[in-house]
């Protein structure tokens, strides 16, 4: 007598919560919200979309309205910008010529700012040279693709190092821009802490005039890197 046991295909549709039941009670919520809330799915719609943006904000790209002049003639007084708070996440730096935007509070003020970076970690900069230049490492920097039409580098001379963690900024329009320049003697001696970077502006995104990418100037292309002696001396 054959008294192996033969396999037997199971009747899974007899199984108690098979998966079109679950596919129901899943889908469920929705409806269910949807009944809930007044207006229906176009409000839970709009609420979805509302937080999206909300997570958008916090963590991704940030608008920025600009307030001053003192990034002249990029960027205009009532200029929104859009700043990309993910650019320095995962280990990468802000750069030479990058435009960023920082929480100024302790160094310039107890609010936001836009200004370019001039100087990194180790960097020794100064203004200016015989033919008035700014100097980076020992380089002239070209900045009249984006200087203000008839300002100088600066009209306050300075010689400094940046030290570890921090940045040195100007704005493009120097004779309006209070920027590192002016804070040489305070805390910090003008020098922004990376970690109070909100992000690096990328576009302007209003008014549709002005819609452009912002990209980093090739004027600092050629600046060498920071000796190793000139970032000890920082």
């Amino acid at each position: 007598m054959d008294t192996e046991a033969q396999p037997t295909q199971r009747d899974r549709s007899s199984r108690p919560g098979t998966t079109g039941t679950e596919g129901r009670s899943r889908f469920a919520l929705v409806p269910r919200l949807a009944a809930w809330l007044p207006g229906g799915r176009i409000t839970l719609t709009l609420f979805v979309c509302l937080a999206f943006l909300l997570l958008l904000n916090a963590f991704v790209v940030q608008p920025f309205q600009i307030p001053s002049g003192s990034m002249e003639q990029g960027l205009r007084i009532g200029d929104r910008v859009l700043v990309n708070k993910l650019a320095y996440r995962f280990g990468a730096q802000p750069l030479r010529g990058d435009v960023v935007v920082f929480d100024g509070t302790g160094y310039f003020g107890d609010a936001d700012y836009i200004k370019r970076v001039v100087g990194v970690e180790g960097d020794h900069v100064v203004c200016c040279d015989k033919e008035g230049r700014l100097e980076v490492n020992g380089r002239p920097v070209d900045e009249t693709a984006f200087l203000h039409p008839g300002d100088s580098p600066s009209s306050v001379p300075f010689d400094v190092v940046v030290p570890a963690d921090r940045l040195f900024v100007l704005g493009d329009h120097r004779s309006r821009s209070s920027d590192s320049r002016d804070h040489l003697g305070s805390p910090g001696g003008g020098m922004i802490p990376v970690e109070d970077v909100i992000g690096r502006a990328d576009w302007v995104a209003w008014p549709y005039g002005h819609w452009r990418h912002l990209t980093r100037p090739s004027a600092y292309a050629r600046v060498p890197a920071a000796t190793p002696a000139r970032g000890a001396h920082g």
